[in-house]
């Protein structure tokens, strides 16, 4: 069952008129669902981690990309000291050849041929070459799958952060939103209590002309009514900060008036169902259950390091120049490379060591995380309940003030009670409402902040919607 305050309206049309004149020339309603989807749309800080989801799921798209090969388009320039060269002279046959004894005949035929050139370049000076290189790793010891893995849990880890920080940013907006709401209703209570005691101070300035009280008494009546509207003032400036606060947080230009009024909900679900619905879904503990997927997979890449990469590679040469070594070297080439760690300076084991105490760590932390978390929901429930509890006793108490201050105008008409006892009539039972509004106030924030824990936010506008 949901009570609200018996008045659907803050304040009277005069006073919606000042507070508005306060803050701004335009004043229009919104219903906390409102603000919420204002919140999500516009603020800032929730911009930023929406954008942080979407570089990791750019980054988690990006690992993928290991299991492909690494192509490159390469070119070199390289000049030598000298050309790779071959002097046939060098040869030990030809150097050791000598034709005198030879027929002189068979000499002077053979004696042109040892006058030609003996020296062969294999390449010139500068060289100029590209190609195309392939490495495509085929096994690496499970490293390769682990980073894709850690990317696509650290994309599931920045989808969480931006869920928490929306459960920050809806306990904020209700803090703010019904603030304003308790900020209104104080006011409009001391206005109240203004009005009251400006008939008050009517009815003391009559009587003290037909000498039924005393000059003082007059004096306390307008002494009282003069607070009281210094009472009035502040609560309307304590209205218009809290109303500005709310204007910033929605992103609004004008002033911004809550349609969505307090509220007790004397049915609230089982401290069990929060308790649950909070643990399974809390996006903190799914944080750190990504945390620790990663130390596994580090763990993972740190054992890699003892393993061998196998690994297939290919060149193809687009231009080798017009040398002779390039006119008889092969365009391509392909084959099949092991690397075997032997000896690494990495520091393997400290990293194995490190990877495991992280996992061990994050275990602990989640387990304290996960106490925590049950004492501030059972923490939580028993505020909603108390304050429930402290709105429902002060019923009777708002009827007895009210009670009371009537018996007090009636006995000081007839010069049975003072002026004083008549303003403190009047001051306890404003006292009295705003105690009543701000448990209602302190009810519905735990509620706000159970829906929020528990991840069902959606739920929220149950409890004060009409059936």
């Amino acid at each position: 069952m949901i009570t609200r305050f018996k008045s659907p309206k803050l304040f009277s049309i005069g006073l919606v008129g000042l507070l508005c004149a306060l803050v701004s020339n335009t004043c229009f309603a919104m219903s906390f669902e409102q603000a919420w989807l204002e919140v999500l749309e516009k603020n800032e800080s929730l911009a930023a981690n929406k954008a942080s989801v979407a570089r990791s799921e750019a980054m988690r798209d990006a690992a993928k990309d290991l299991y492909f090969p690494k192509v490159d388009l390469t070119g070199n320039y390289t000049r030598l000291e000298k050309p790779v060269s071959l002097d046939l002279k060098d040869l030990e046959p030809l150097a050791s050849l000598d034709l005198s004894g030879l027929d002189p005949a068979l000499g002077q035929i053979l004696a042109p041929l040892l006058n030609l050139p003996t020296v062969t370049n294999f390449t010139e000076q500068d060289i100029t070459t590209s190609s195309i290189r392939a490495i495509w790793p085929l096994y690496t010891g499970g490293r390769r799958g682990a980073a894709i893995d850690i990317a696509r849990e650290q994309n599931i880890e920045a989808g969480k952060v931006l869920a928490m920080q929306q459960q920050a940013k809806f306990e904020d907006l209700a803090k703010v939103y019904f603030g304003v709401v308790l900020a209104a209703q104080v006011a409009e209570t001391y206005k109240d209590v203004e009005d009251g005691l400006k008939k008050h101070q009517r009815n003391a300035l009559k009587l003290e002309q037909q000498g039924q009280i005393a000059y003082v008494e007059r004096l306390q009546a307008d002494a009282s009514f003069d607070k009281a509207k210094v009472d009035t003032k502040k609560a309307l400036r304590n209205y218009e900060i809290a109303q500005l606060a709310l204007n910033e947080l929605v992103h609004s230009q004008h002033a911004v008036q809550p349609s969505t009024s307090l509220f007790t909900e004397e049915q609230i679900p089982e401290l069990e169902s929060f308790m649950s619905h909070t643990l399974n879904s809390y996006p903190g503990l799914a944080i750190l259950d990504s945390k620790s997927e990663q130390a596994k997979k580090m763990v993972t890449i740190a054992k890699g390091s003892y393993m061998p990469e196998v690994y297939m590679f290919g060149n193809y040469d687009i231009y080798k120049g017009d040398s002779l070594a390039a006119k008889y070297a092969p365009d391509w080439m392909v084959g099949v490379g092991v690397s075997v760690p032997i000896i690494d300076n990495s520091g393997r084991s400290g990293k194995v060591l490190a990877a495991n105490s992280t996992l061990v760590q994050i275990g602990y932390i989640r387990a304290q995380a996960e106490r925590d978390l049950g004492l501030l929901v059972e923490k939580t429930y028993r505020e909603a309940e108390q304050a429930l509890e402290e709105y429902q006793g002060l019923e009777s108490t708002l009827a007895l003030s009210k009670e009371n201050l009537r018996i007090r105008l009636k006995a000081f008409s007839q010069g049975l009670a003072t002026s004083l006892d008549v303003v403190d009539a009047e001051m306890y039972q404003a006292s009295v409402k705003t105690q009543r509004q701000s448990a209602a106030y302190h009810h519905v924030i735990a509620l706000a902040k159970l829906t929020a824990l528990s991840g069902e936010m959606a739920q929220f506008s149950q409890y004060y919607r009409f059936n």
